[in-house]
């Protein structure tokens, strides 16, 4: 049976898959995609005391079902500012530590207005963390720390994508 996915999710799918993998802004994500383990759910919460709960959730699961890798917690109807967004992510660390998740689960960040602090709004290097949708991206600290030690410099990724993304950008 095919399970229905909305347009939102799809744009998700698509994004990740084309773009992320696709340029290869994650060096690690093809490999999890490919292999059918992450995760890309849709949530309907619409404030955000319902996305904590669904988050809540996602997190219980992830850290239940080994063969989810990782998770994409889509929630196109609540936090649609990259501000009440970006406030959000210290209630989802706190959601973290109450469920006693530090250091075992993380929450990455992606959003249509992501903006790293001291770039200006249209830098290239902002669309590395820029996703059709606001989502929250979560993800099992062990995994990070043996994809870390698996790349033979895991700390030039950001600036290789800094610098592939603004070369993209430039006018031809």
């Amino acid at each position: 049976m095919t399970e229905e996915r909305s347009a939102e999710l799809k744009d998700v799918q698509d994004w990740v898959s084309d773009f992320v993998v696709g340029h290869n802004l994650c060096p690690f994500a093809g490999k999890e995609l490919r292999a059918g383990r992450v995760r890309f759910v849709e949530t309907q919460a619409t404030d955000i005391e319902a996305l904590l709960h669904s988050l809540s959730e996602e997190l219980t699961l992830l850290q239940t079902d080994p063969r989810i890798e990782t998770t994409l917690l889509v929630h196109p109807q609540v936090l649609k500012s990259f501000a009440a967004y970006n406030d959000f992510l210290d209630l989802a660390d706190g959601l973290l530590e109450s469920m006693d998740l530090m250091g075992v689960l993380q929450v990455a960040s992606f959003h249509p207005g992501y903006r790293f602090a001291g770039t200006v709004a249209a830098a290239p290097e902002n669309l590395t963390n820029r996703s059709p949708f606001p989502m929250l991206h979560l993800l099992r600290e062990d995994s990070i720390e043996v994809a870390a030690a698996s790349h033979p410099d895991i700390g030039a990724i950001p600036q290789r994508n800094i610098e592939y993304l603004n070369d993209l950008m430039k006018p031809r």
